[in-house]
């Protein structure tokens, strides 16, 4: 039976930006996640999988695609991205 602490709401992935290359949109990442799901099988044997809900989820490591760097990589706030946020780590 499920309980409320059983139910995780999936948020909105991070962002992130590479400090050392300036990369906003290339990363390797890993991430390790338990859920649950209803798996449905038709008659023929095919697998239909629905309501899937994350019940833990580990970000492991973040990679620059750009430059191989994870020390460098920093999360940003989600949303777009604007000057503001580009300036404060890039110095535009």
């Amino acid at each position: 039976m499920d309980t409320a602490s059983d139910l995780v709401v999936d948020a909105e992935p991070p962002r992130y930006r590479c400090t050392a290359c300036g990369n906003l949109t290339r990363f390797e990442v890993t991430v390790s996640r338990r859920t649950r799901s209803f798996h449905h099988y038709t008659v023929g044997g095919e697998l239909s999988i629905e309501d899937t809900v994350v019940l833990d989820e580990e970000y492991e490591s973040v990679v620059c695609r750009w430059c191989g760097t994870a020390a460098s990589v920093v999360q940003i706030p989600s949303g777009p991205l604007d000057g503001e946020t580009l300036g404060a780590e890039s110095g535009v």
